[in-house]
């Protein structure tokens, strides 16, 4: 039923009285989880001394997604709502930063366009740097340094500390 308030409303409740933007969201959880745990299933690999392989993690965030979804969509089909933005400062109707948007997911898509030409440490360096401009860093010499110990750091990290392969690309015969 439209109110004073909200008038636009009523008409959209008696298209589809189930159908909520909540809804959505607790599908869309849903679904990412079933598509984790369905990718991982392909995973082959030798387990570790402990038993644990390379599916374990992905497994356990994939079911937990699985589990958070459908816990959301229960609330949400037994009529609970989100919470309204108060306490945040956020201008609730001020217009969307499309532009912001898509600068970041440009980024992120020519992240994975050149991750394996390039390698993770060139790839990686790029896209923090490209995150912090569309985000707006003010100084890029600054960001650039960042994104290029971020790259280091997390190669390091994953390569030397978790024993994952990433893409060596550029650097395969120097690293």
């Amino acid at each position: 039923m439209s109110t004073p308030d909200d008038p636009g409303r009523g008409s959209a409740e008696k298209r589809l009285p189930w159908w909520r933007p909540e809804l959505g969201l607790a599908l869309v959880v849903l679904a990412l989880g079933g598509f984790v745990v369905v990718g991982t299933l392909g995973v082959s690999a030798a387990a570790s001394q402990l038993g644990i392989g390379p599916r374990f993690f992905p497994m356990l965030v994939g079911g937990a997604m699985i589990l958070i979804g459908l816990c959301y969509v229960a609330d949400v089909l037994r009529g609970g709502r989100g919470d309204p933005e108060e306490n945040e400062d956020v201008d609730l109707d001020a217009p969307a930063d499309w532009r912001s948007v898509g600068l970041v997911s440009g980024v992120f898509l020519g992240f994975t366009a050149v991750l394996n030409v390039l390698g993770w440490i060139i790839a990686a360096s790029l896209l923090f740097f490209g995150l912090s401009v569309a985000l707006g860093a003010e100084h890029r010499l600054r960001a650039a340094g960042v994104g290029v110990v971020l790259g280091i750091t997390t190669y390091l990290l994953f390569v030397k500390g978790l024993g994952v392969t990433l893409p060596g690309g550029l650097l395969r015969g120097v690293i």
